[in-house]
């Protein structure tokens, strides 16, 4: 996943958080408790960075002991389970995630905290411990890999070394690797598991939208050979479904139970919902009447565009540029729009609510580049970049793949007899406001400084706090009693940390 850097200003923090010790929702006691027609001794989770337990930005030990595994994990021991193990950043003493290479080169960033003197979240100013050769071979039970595609669970060499100037490797699986050229599912299968929790397709289509859709959509080519594929492409629904049928196949081949999940919409995570399309405030008409002014000679190419049959009336509607009194949506660039670069108009419009912008945007909207030219500002006279924006016809692309993978996901749930996580409904929940068993709501929202407690989202915007992989865990033991019969004590989540805080000076 590609790294992340923002400043959010103008936010009043008003409390801090202390990680408590997780209670559970009902007492303990292993009379009660039951794994019914499931075998919990041996359980081993698949999955990417949401199932390793990646949060605020990063992977470190304290967000790992709180992966939704691990707290599965915990319950499944009342009811047979065995021992539970992860890949631990051991040598993070200072719990900040990250990771060097050759013991000084950053490669990946450590965690996000809140500042409270700035009243917003930075990466703490602390460099990784944890080095890419330091290898801490495994298998484990939580063979959760933070970037892995579903391609990247059966690609022999994703954990050498070697491999990793060539970006065909990764540093999450190098140091927990069993041997170099091991696939993860050859990882998985070594431990013979009797139970799994398989949750995978959010980086196939999630690395092209958090790159505002600077990628290819490998359904629209039609490529199948996923070794040709770019860093933010979207994975073919057809690849998809062929590994995923492979995968399945294996982990139940000697009678395996276990719970997939489906992957979330794009639209659901505040990465994509927390910066509106329209954030440009006009108080003052004349303002809009020059920026009108600005436009004047694009909009009225676009009119010549019109009468010449080069664009419909719809489109010339949507390239039209307007300001107004009160909130404004952005200028933005569409590559999908009808080139017209012939009469010299560039392919530009307002962004409209069926655009995402992504959430790093926040940095460059409304920042004059040029300090001799304060004119020129972007998102308004400068259009912003595809980059920053995921447009309609990009969302589209995202969706249209989503809703393939849980096609998938679905099909060879029945053909099986596994049950689903529904985990795009529960997200979906998440967004609106998610009630849970205690009366406690819990939304999607990006922290704003108030009512951090129950933000199940981490400052990356796209991961869960440890808060929200217990409701995460919750949603599993409900589907897993349902199925199999089992009996398991759910947490609180509550009970488990939010976000880390740097004291004001």
């Amino acid at each position: 996943m590609k790294k992340i850097l923002y400043i959010l200003t103008g936010l009043l923090l008003a409390s801090s958080f202390v990680a408590c010790e997780p209670e559970f929702s009902k007492p303990l006691s292993d009379d009660l408790y039951t794994s019914g027609d499931a075998d919990f001794s041996k359980y081993v989770a698949v999955g990417n960075s949401l199932t390793a337990g990646y949060t605020n930005g990063t992977l470190y030990k304290s967000g790992q002991e709180n992966s939704f595994p691990a707290i599965l994990a915990e319950q499944m021991k009342l009811a047979g389970g065995g021992e539970f193990t992860q890949p631990y950043y051991e040598d993070d003493s200072k719990d900040i995630g990250g990771m060097v290479f050759n013991g000084s080169t950053v490669i990946l960033d450590p965690k996000l905290i809140i500042n409270l003197s700035a009243g917003a979240p930075e990466r703490i100013n602390e460099t990784p411990t944890v080095d890419v050769m330091q290898v801490h071979p495994g298998p484990y039970n939580n063979m959760g890999v933070p970037g892995a595609k579903i391609f990247h669970l059966v690609a022999p060499g994703y954990g050498n070394l070697a491999n990793l100037p060539l970006q065909k490797a990764n540093p999450y699986f190098i140091r927990m690797a069993s041997a170099p050229d091991k696939t993860i599912v050859e990882d998985v299968l070594a431990q013979q598991p009797t139970f799994f929790t398989f949750w995978i397709g959010g980086n196939d289509v999630l690395w092209y939208a958090t790159s505002g859709g600077v990628g290819v959509d490998q359904n629209e080519t039609g490529n199948l050979d996923p070794s040709t594929y770019g860093p933010n492409d979207i994975t073919n629904v057809n690849v998809f479904a062929a590994i995923y049928s492979q995968i399945v196949d294996a982990l139940t081949a000697n009678g395996a139970k276990g719970v997939l999940a489906t992957v979330p919409d794009v639209a659901s995570l505040p990465y994509f919902t927390t910066i509106p399309y329209n954030p440009i405030p006009i108080e003052d008409q004349a303002q809009a009447d020059a920026l009108n002014a600005a436009y004047a000679n694009y909009n009225g190419g676009i009119q010549q565009a019109l009468a010449g049959g080069l664009i419909t009336p719809d489109e010339a509607d949507a390239r039209t540029i307007n300001f107004q009194l009160g909130a404004n949506a952005l200028v933005m660039t569409d590559e999908y729009l009808t080139d017209l670069s012939n009469l010299g108009l560039p392919s530009i419009r307002q962004a409209t609510a069926d655009d995402l912008v992504i959430l790093p945007a926040k940095s460059v909207i409304g920042v004059a580049p040029d300090p001799n030219n304060p004119q020129l500002i972007n998102g308004i006279t400068i259009p912003l970049g595809d980059e920053w924006i995921l447009s309609a016809h990009e969302v589209g692309q995202v969706r249209t793949a989503t809703a393939g993978f849980n096609q998938t996901i679905n099909t060879i749930a029945a053909i099986k007899d596994l049950p689903v996580a529904d985990m795009a409904a529960l997200m979906e929940d998440m967004k609106s406001g998610l009630v849970i068993e205690d009366g406690s709501m819990y939304t999607a929202d990006y922290f704003n400084g108030t009512n951090l407690d129950n933000l199940t989202f981490s400052l990356d915007g796209v991961h869960p706090t440890s808060r929200g992989y217990a409701i995460i865990a919750n949603k599993f033991i409900d589907v897993i009693e349902q199925k199999y019969g089992a009996k398991l004590p759910k947490v609180v989540p509550a009970q488990y940390p939010t976000f880390d805080i740097l004291p004001s000076n």
